[in-house]
């Protein structure tokens, strides 16, 4: 007897597979339109269906340019690579889904087998380079490790394979840097390891050829809001302010700074003011009359900003410890345990006895948010509250790029000078 099964003749009514590599790795970072772009026209490319940039932006109700910038930045992080065809003159490409399981872990990354994995991970416990890694990583922060910090290093040892010697390096490149955040610390770890810099040396080599200049290029598109590479035309401009004017990053990035008060921060405004600059002009902008904070004035708001933010938690912790006093009770008790499970993570401790802890920990934290929520409090009550959440009001996410809260930040420091200024008058 033969078994046969109806043919689904509607390819509307079949089903597209998305990677949860996409998902999980380049979905969460993705604009939402690039990602409409990306699933649609993968759905066509499944079962070998035609379909153009012209009316794919009909179907989605977006822009024809949208499509387009959608597969330059898919190209640009390695989802899809662009054929070229040339047509009567005009470039015209088809695109290429390409295996992201590949890319990801094909040439660098080799997963560990779920029966190593946790061998892996007891090696950690007790191992003297892991231990001299972690005392060393303390010293660079100039404070001890809390135990969510040391679980996150830890990860970078088993999930990306780093040496311990690889994750030290990295600490220390960051830290004179001054880039002291966990989560930029691990974007740096990731992407050696992914390029396959398994030691010292490698990752020397590596940024030996990353010269000066590149640098000075990423710090000026990050000061702009930019995350992608310079283009030729502006790589030539920035080469100007640096060898041709002379100006200083500092004075560059001041330059920079003006664009929060223009609605389309570009190369040619920064240009413009250093030009200014260069040939004597006094040091105002050129918003047309508008006021523009400086970067003085917005480094003192966002200081401001952090220490309200700080003692208004403080104050809020007192509260609550005044009328609550387990809670109190219970922060000094995670206090102590998280430092007891720092020690057991790098010493000989058990991985028994490390989970005991945690489990610990887990345990006064649930019976903090019941305590809390009980009597009317919010579980985040006592946390501190920024206004942007982005980049806890300092101006610079974690990976180091210039947040979005700026422009908005930037109106309110002129409120906020007028104020302070009125105030000292009135004293």
């Amino acid at each position: 007897m033969n078994y046969i099964k109806e043919k689904i003749k509607d390819f509307y009514l079949l089903d597209s597979k998305v990677e949860n590599i996409f998902i999980n790795e380049y979905m969460p970072e993705a604009p939402g339109d690039y990602v409409k772009v990306f699933i649609y026209a993968q759905m066509y490319a499944e079962y070998g269906l035609d379909m153009s940039n012209e009316t794919m932006a009909k179907q989605l109700g977006i822009t024809e340019k949208k499509v387009l910038d959608a597969w330059t930045y898919w190209e640009k992080i390695g989802a899809v690579r662009k054929h070229y065809i040339d047509n009567s003159g005009d470039v015209e490409f088809t695109v290429e889904f390409l295996n992201l399981k590949e890319f990801l872990y094909g040439k660098n990354r080799t997963p560990v087998p779920a029966a190593e994995e946790s061998k892996s991970e007891d090696n950690i416990f007790g191992n003297e380079n892991v231990k001299k890694m972690f005392s060393e990583v303390e010293k660079k922060f100039g404070r001890g490790l809390s135990s969510t910090e040391i679980s996150t290093i830890m990860s970078w040892l088993t999930d990306y394979s780093a040496t311990p010697e690889v994750v030290l390096y990295g600490v220390d490149y960051c830290v004179q840097k001054n880039k002291l955040s966990i989560r930029y610390i691990e974007t740096i770890i990731r992407k050696w390891t992914e390029l396959g810099l398994n030691t010292v040396d490698q990752v020397a080599d590596y940024l030996h050829q990353m010269d000066e200049r590149f640098y000075q290029y990423k710090r000026v598109l990050n000061a702009l809001g930019f995350t992608r590479n310079a283009t030729e035309a502006e790589k030539r401009m920035m080469d100007n302010w640096f060898d041709g004017m002379g100006f200083s990053m500092d004075r560059v990035l001041d330059a920079c700074g003006r664009t929060a008060g223009i609605s389309n921060p570009n190369f040619n405004y920064v240009n413009k003011v250093l030009e200014n600059w260069n040939n004597g002009a006094p040091d105002t902008d050129l918003s047309g009359g508008k006021t523009v904070a400086t970067q003085a004035l917005l480094n003192q708001y966002y200081e401001y900003l952090r220490q309200k933010a700080e003692s208004e938690a403080e104050q809020r912790t007192a509260e609550v410890y005044s009328r609550l006093p387990r809670i109190e009770e219970i922060d000094n008790e995670t206090r102590r345990l998280g430092m007891k499970l720092s020690k057991a993570l790098i010493s000989d401790a058990s991985r028994a006895e490390a989970k005991k802890i945690q489990n610990a920990l887990d345990e006064l934290s649930a019976e903090r948010a019941v305590t809390l929520t009980d009597n009317n409090f919010e579980m985040d009550y006592t946390d501190v509250k920024y206004a942007c959440d982005k980049c806890n009001d300092t101006g610079i996410t974690d990976i180091g790029e210039r947040c979005s809260c700026i422009k908005e930040r930037m109106e309110e420091a002129i409120i906020w000078q007028k104020k302070e200024n009125t105030k000292d008058l009135s004293e």
